[in-house]
């Protein structure tokens, strides 16, 4: 019996999840405990360009494909949307070499860890989009949403303490910069919940 090829789309946007969740976990593992940013850094940008060319092959298929199993837009929009939570996390270890940041505070190793159950989340919405389960999606799309807030409360929590304990003018910069993209790459988790609510109600 011959097995159905998997549909492009649904395939390569598995593969997006799995490299984010992927990067997610090993963003957390280092972050509890730094010891080499430089390879730190490189094998989060190696991630990011994985990340990269996934979203290149639905660029690509999309302008090669006439029939495509969700709305054009929906897969596009979808594609960007992780890319961006990719992108946060690259961009976020990128400044720990870039500021000679060595030592993670426990505000950073808690977003670390929320984003870390973000992908998870994201992973699971995805491969479940693939086998068309889409109202199974509605219980990831939720818990995304409810980690999103985690991150509003860390934020102002963690520039609540920033800015009652550190006197460094310098390294209250960095850290207060570090909270924001990582806040902000939760808030792109909630992006992708949100894209995924859009395309289960185009599809229901």
């Amino acid at each position: 019996m011959r097995i159905k090829k998997k549909d492009i789309f649904f395939e390569t946007l598995e593969n997006m999840a799995d490299t984010i969740v992927q990067a997610a976990d090993y963003f957390a593992e280092q972050i509890a405990s730094l010891q080499d940013i430089p390879q730190f850094t490189k094998t989060m940008k190696d991630y990011e360009n994985k990340c990269d060319s996934y979203t290149h092959t639905i660029i690509t298929e999309l302008n090669k494909t006439f029939i495509t199993p969700l709305e054009r837009d929906d897969i596009m929009d979808l594609t960007t949307t992780m890319d961006d939570v990719m992108d946060g996390m690259e961009a976020c270890a990128s400044r720990f070499d870039m500021y000679h940041m060595s030592t993670p505070d426990k505000h950073i190793i808690r977003f670390a860890a929320i984003l870390r159950e973000c992908a998870f989340e994201i992973h699971k919405a995805i491969h479940l989009l693939s086998q068309k389960k889409l109202l199974a999606i509605r219980e990831h799309t939720i818990r995304l949403n409810d980690l999103e807030n985690q991150g509003d409360d860390l934020m102002r929590d963690s520039i609540r303490e920033l800015f009652a304990t550190i006197k460094d003018p310098i390294e209250l910069i960095k850290r207060k910069e570090i909270y924001e993209r990582l806040e902000s790459t939760t808030d792109a988790c909630e992006d992708v919940a949100n894209m995924l609510e859009s395309i289960i109600m185009s599809n229901s």
